[in-house]
């Protein structure tokens, strides 16, 4: 197992889908129903799962390709209705992840999410985890005007919770996470165990550590918070 090098870090943020919560089984759901309502032949399931980091928007170009799917556009919001209905159906916490946001809550260690998912399916999931309250931060994808790579989510996360960024660890499955991390002066960790194509590596994404599974995450997570389980 990796671990992060240098001085105690005091927060942990993570990113949402793909690396605190698998929620890949209710938004590939979505896709499946969609795709089966338009008469198309859905998609199989792990090929979804890698997909689900990207978005609705990703989903849905992965589910029809043959269309240019937009922000905003019907099929987009038909996605989005009908997720918001079914959020937390069979999403939940990796395994190993709710354990270490025990023993950060314990050690007040805070800790905290920043996602590109819009607020209005960010805080409604969260709820729904009981992690809501216990967050000390939630931004979200439309928090600010912009997004993941950009570091100002971060930023933004860090001043909520009171810690300056170099003091802080970031999380994530993508490499805009890793980027944006890295942009705001934090430690990164890529959780490779997420929501990752084929065509992608994190290994190319110049994260600090990679945590192969959630379990080792934990374990990563512990020593750099100097807290060893």
């Amino acid at each position: 197992m990796t671990e992060l090098n240098g001085a105690e870090y005091n927060a942990v943020l993570f990113d949402l889908d793909g690396t605190l919560v698998d929620t890949a089984p209710d938004m590939v759901a979505v896709l499946h129903y969609l795709q089966r309502e338009y008469g198309i032949d859905p998609v199989p399931y792990e090929l979804g799962r890698s997909y689900v980091s990207n978005g609705a928007i990703g989903l849905l170009t992965l589910g029809f390709p043959e269309l240019e799917i937009e922000y905003g556009d019907e099929l987009h919001l038909q996605f989005l209705e009908r997720y918001a209905e079914t959020i937390c159906d069979e999403s939940r916490v990796f395994a190993g992840l709710s354990e270490l946001l025990d023993q950060l809550d314990d050690m007040g260690c805070p800790w905290g999410v920043v996602t590109n998912k819009p607020e209005q399916l960010t805080v409604p999931l969260l709820i729904a985890l009981e992690l809501a309250d216990r967050s000390a931060c939630m931004v979200s994808g439309d928090t600010l005007a912009v997004r993941k790579p950009d570091p100002a989510p971060l930023l933004l996360a860090c001043d909520f919770v009171g810690v300056d960024p170099e003091k802080s660890i970031y999380i994530g499955d993508a490499e805009r996470d890793i980027e944006a991390g890295q942009r705001a002066g934090m430690a990164t960790i890529a959780a490779g165990y997420g929501y990752i194509t084929a065509d992608d590596d994190p290994r190319e994404w110049d994260a600090d550590v990679i945590a192969t599974t959630a379990e080792e995450l934990a374990q990563i997570v512990l020593k750099a918070v100097n807290l060893e389980a």
